[in-house]
């Protein structure tokens, strides 16, 4: 069993990366204009992909990559491209608008698709948590040679508490929509709109640097 201070070490980590706090804004500006049980399936969803998508990687460390022949800072430009785009539609309310146009059914792949992108990849399962996740795997292996899934375990653990607490932040992000307003609502989408673009460059540029300024 992996001492307390690396266990400790393993979930600041974690949590640095994933950001739960720091992601509920964004999650209530990408949310803007859905009803209460849309936002919360579309919460719980991206929580579920997220965990499904960082356990694998705590299993197989950077073998899925590898296979692919994709480096983790490819992933990242990759990523930080994607997520632009989703900042630009929050920027010129284009998301909403079409949210407001859309039936129930629509509606529903749109919490399915939004759920996957941009919320669990790569707001909470992006490039830096998985990177960390590789890292911490081979880490607490290392901490129990005789049962190295023991380490993996205590990583799966680790993952589900954060996780949890992800959801109920993401959950609660909803209570504040309450007292914005459409006024302050459509500020707020904005305003974070230019903050994820500016978050999707730096990634592109974290990930260009390692790339080619070697």
């Amino acid at each position: 069993m992996p001492s307390f201070d690396v266990i400790l070490n393993a979930f600041i980590t974690m949590f640095v990366t994933i950001d739960p706090i720091g992601n509920a804004p964004l999650f209530l500006g990408l949310t803007a204009g859905m009803s209460t049980l849309d936002r919360r399936a579309t919460a719980l969803r991206g929580v579920l992909v997220s965990f499904v998508i960082l356990g694998l990687f705590a299993v197989t460390g950077m073998a899925v990559l590898d296979g692919m022949g994709i480096t983790i800072n490819a992933f990242r430009v990759a990523g930080g491209l994607l997520l632009f785009y989703t900042a630009f539609e929050m920027i010129y309310a284009q998301r909403q608008e079409r949210k407001a146009q859309t039936s129930e059914m629509a509606m529903k792949d749109e919490i399915a698709n939004l759920a996957v992108f941009p919320l669990a990849i790569p707001l909470l399962a992006g490039p830096g948590a998985i990177s960390a996740t590789i890292l911490l795997s081979s880490e607490l292996s290392q901490q129990t040679p005789d049962h190295p899934f023991m380490g993996i375990a205590v990583l799966m653990g680790v993952l589900i508490v954060l996780l949890t607490f992800t959801y109920i932040t993401l959950r609660s992000a909803e209570y504040f929509d309450k007292y914005l307003g459409d006024t302050g609502r459509l500020v707020l989408t904005r305003l974070l709109g230019v903050l994820l673009a500016a978050l999707s460059v730096q990634y592109v540029a974290d990930g260009a640097v390692a790339l080619f300024g070697s």
